[in-house]
């Protein structure tokens, strides 16, 4: 049976427990400046500081090969915003880390803006420790669009044209945030879906591997792991969440945690279902005011 643990700690201390090169992946999403009671920076100048600081201990813990996934959105101050990816990119860059992907998280709900386009995305940023890494695309890939596709000519002319496995989903992923009604909510105000780390762990590492999570916050990186047979360590400031945290591992391994499924296609709202249905009053209301806030 695979292994968990959850530490009560600071991620400076809980990266300098771990023995060097123990680590195959290492999957996070890291606080920032959002007023959330675990958040310790306040200003740019502490997010690069924490992350020109971890990055020695981050270097020193990943296995040759071994892969580290950065998951951030965007920090917004008086109504400008800083994509908190570029100061990934700038606290991350060394000869010993190689950025593969920008992955973008695309979800469909949110806080409404009225003074700019709607934010409805963030990013991963996947970079390997080194040239030679694990990278399983076979595990992860997504039904083709056009299954029945055939090339229309050359020496392959009428033979199938995609491959039978499926495609590669890309470096966009539309999966559903966690927000009221979600199966996987918990009391923590910023968790993300299982299934955003679940792709992650199934293309990067392999069974019986180590993942872990210095922020690990309710522990959907561990219950990802767990699901897939890697094995998890994690930690968090916050006794409460190391607490969520642990549950929903224990979950996993014996086989009663709620998730949504990664294959799950995203809903759509057939036309006859009242929560497509505009009311009556809506058309009177675009002809009185011109337009509607969504």
């Amino acid at each position: 049976m695979n292994y968990f643990e959850v530490y009560n700690q600071d991620s400076f201390a809980f990266l300098k427990s771990l023995d060097d090169e123990s680590v195959d992946l290492i999957v996070t999403s890291p606080p920032y400046f959002i007023g959330k009671e675990y958040d310790k920076s306040n200003k740019i100048g502490d997010f690069l500081d924490i992350h020109h600081d971890m990055l020695p201990e981050i270097l020193r813990v990943v296995k040759g090969g071994g892969s580290i996934c950065w998951q951030v959105g965007n920090y917004i101050q008086n109504g400008s915003i800083i994509p908190l990816d570029s100061l990934i990119f700038a606290a991350f860059r060394c000869d010993d880390l190689i950025l593969r992907n920008r992955i973008v998280w695309t979800f469909g709900h949110g806080t409404h803006a009225n003074k700019r386009f709607s934010g409805r995305h963030e990013t991963i940023m996947w970079y390997t420790k080194g040239s030679n890494y694990h990278f399983d695309l076979d595990a992860v890939r997504v039904p083709q669009k056009y299954p029945g596709k055939r090339h229309y000519k050359g020496p392959k002319k009428g033979q199938w044209s995609g491959n039978p496995l499926g495609k590669n989903p890309s470096d966009v992923w539309d999966i559903p945030n966690v927000k009221a009604g979600h199966i996987e909510k918990t009391d923590h105000p910023c968790q993300f879906p299982v299934a955003l780390v679940q792709r992650l762990v199934k293309a990067l590492t392999k069974k019986d591997d180590l993942v872990i999570d210095p922020f690990c916050g309710s522990g959907s990186s561990g219950v990802a792991a767990l699901l897939e047979n890697r094995n998890f360590l994690g930690s968090d400031l916050s006794e409460n969440y190391c607490e969520i945290a642990r549950t929903r591992i224990q979950a996993s391994q014996n086989g009663t945690v709620r998730v949504r499924p990664l294959d799950r296609l995203v809903y759509i709202p057939s036309a006859k279902e009242a929560v497509a249905i505009r009311p009556p009053h809506f058309f009177g209301k675009i002809e009185e005011e011109g337009e509607v806030n969504d």
